[in-house]
């Protein structure tokens, strides 16, 4: 144990003694390392002090030099800049004194202008009191003043200019009236003779049969809860009467009545008529017009050969099928606009595409009439901007009542093509109390202008007849007159076709034999 015990002591010792002995040499060998680093740095820095020096002393050379040669160019730049300087100064002293000169000269002529401006006044006065002098001559000869007379030249001018400018509109409508009315006249027959249609006013009632006359009365319902709910949900009037076998349906709205007119029907082929079974035959009479609407306004598209038309529009036209006006259906006139527009466009040598498309748009504000605030122009003109329409389709929509003038051919023909349509005959009605308005409005519009005695509107309108005074009215004025009244109307008015204004001038002497 003890033999072990020195054994493992001997074992320790000589680790340590020789760990002693590892770190001794160890630091030898660092020592010798670091000195030797030592040596290679000194070195090194020796070296880099030697090429630093040789360096700055070329550095120090190449300076030299170019300062030398900085030198030699400047002092050659400030020769050149002071032979330049003595140039201008040169030209600067020339300058002056030519300058000088001028000034001398033109001292001289403002002295002869301010002697020659004086002489002038002094003979403006003496030409001034020479005139007042003569002109008081003249005044005491002629016996009337220089206002007097100036008043009566300008009168006389004026007759002079009203008479020119009537031969003028005399000449020029001679010239091409009968031209332009024959060339319209093939124009528009061609048109129209390829566009024949037939028209049929549109009534405000819809009539349903009935199967028998105990039907009126489940229709009426008890205490009428039925014929209420029907008014109530469709927003029509229902007048049952003595008529046999037939109810019939009033309402100014033609998509409403269409609706009550498709529940009824249902309704009595069905036979069960109560509250809920109202609401639920007009709920299907609804949506079987919404197709009747998306349908027509695609078959209008397919008749006139509109193509490429977003789905949106194609639904307001459909809804036009259901509009009328003056009891002309609005969807037959854009589709008749638009066939007549083509035609003519053709004729005229004109896109025929576009005139077709701006012709069937025309009116597609009147399907919006009864949802928006505005006139279906206006309307019109928002829903085609809305939807990407050209420039020439809006201004056309815009300009076929002459909201704004009509610019392009296109905007021309719409609105004749308009106007032909809705001047055939049986293509509108009027009640009786809105055409004797139009009439009253007429020969009120007529009477307005001066010199007018009495106005007659004849032949339903389309022609008003202006009686004058001949003491007021001359045979000149007569015609300035005419189409004065003429541009009154088509500012003031809204009408289909034209209106003839013929202006009579009549001198009456009367005397009695005694």
């Amino acid at each position: 144990m003890n033999e072990i015990l020195y054994a493992v002591i001997g074992i320790a010792v000589g680790l340590i003694i020789g760990a002693l002995v590892g770190i001794a040499y160890r630091k030898k060998i660092a020592e010798a390392k670091i000195g030797s680093a030592e040596e290679q740095a000194k070195k090194i820095l020796e070296d880099s002090i030697r090429n630093a020096e040789a360096r700055k002393k070329e550095i120090l050379v190449e300076a030299k030099d170019k300062a030398i040669e900085i030198r030699d160019e400047t002092e050659q730049d400030l020769k050149e800049r002071r032979k330049e300087i003595a140039k201008q100064e040169r030209r600067l002293a020339q300058k002056e004194e030519t300058l000088d000169s001028k000034t001398d000269a033109i001292e001289k002529k403002e002295l002869q202008l301010t002697e020659k401006q004086q002489q002038a006044e002094a003979l403006k006065q003496k030409i001034q009191e020479v005139y007042d002098a003569q002109l008081k001559v003249l005044e005491k000869v002629s016996g009337i003043t220089a206002e007097e007379a100036k008043a009566e030249l300008l009168k006389k001018t004026e007759s002079e200019i009203e008479h020119e400018t009537a031969l003028k509109i005399a000449e020029y409508e001679a010239r091409f009236k009968d031209e332009a009315n024959e060339k319209a006249r093939d124009l528009l027959s061609l048109a129209i003779q390829r566009c024949a249609a037939d028209h049929v006013s549109e009534v405000a009632i819809s009539v349903v049969s009935l199967p028998n006359e105990e039907m009126k009365g489940r229709i009426i319902g008890r205490e009428g809860r039925n014929i209420r709910t029907i008014e109530t949900l469709t927003g029509v009037e229902l007048i049952i009467d003595d008529t046999p076998e037939v109810i019939t349906i009033s309402g100014f709205d033609p998509v409403r009545r269409e609706v009550a007119r498709l529940a009824l029907e249902k309704l009595i082929a069905d036979g069960r008529i109560h509250p809920a079974r109202i609401e639920e035959m007009v709920e299907k009479a609804q949506k079987e017009v919404e197709n009747t609407i998306k349908q027509a306004g695609e078959k209008a598209i397919f008749e006139t050969g509109v193509h490429g038309l977003n789905p949106e529009l194609v639904r307001l036209l459909g809804r036009l099928k259901f509009r009328t006006s003056f009891g002309q259906n609005a969807l037959r006139h854009s589709i008749e606009v638009a066939l007549l527009s083509g035609n003519m466009a053709d004729e005229m040598g004109v896109d025929s595409t576009l005139a077709k498309r701006a012709g069937l748009l025309h009116d597609i504000g009147k399907a919006l009439t009864q949802e928006a605030e505005g006139s279906h122009i206006q309307l019109g003109v928002d829903v085609a901007k809305k939807y990407k329409e050209s420039q020439d389709v809006i201004h056309a929509i815009e300009a076929h009542h002459n909201d704004v003038d009509p610019k392009t051919t296109v905007a021309f023909i719409v609105q004749a093509a308009d106007a032909i349509s809705a001047a055939r005959p049986g293509a509108r009605r009027e009640d009786v109390e809105n055409y004797i308005k139009r009439l009253q409005k007429l020969e009120e519009i007529a009477g307005e202008f001066e010199g007018v005695e009495k106005t007659f509107a004849i032949q339903a309108g389309r022609e008003v007849r202006v009686m004058v005074k001949p003491e007021m009215i001359n045979d000149d004025r007569m015609k300035i007159l005419a189409r004065e009244i003429a541009q009154k109307i088509e500012g003031d008015l809204d009408y289909p076709g034209q209106i003839k204004v013929n202006v009579i001038r009549e001198s009456r002497t009367i005397d009695y034999a005694k």
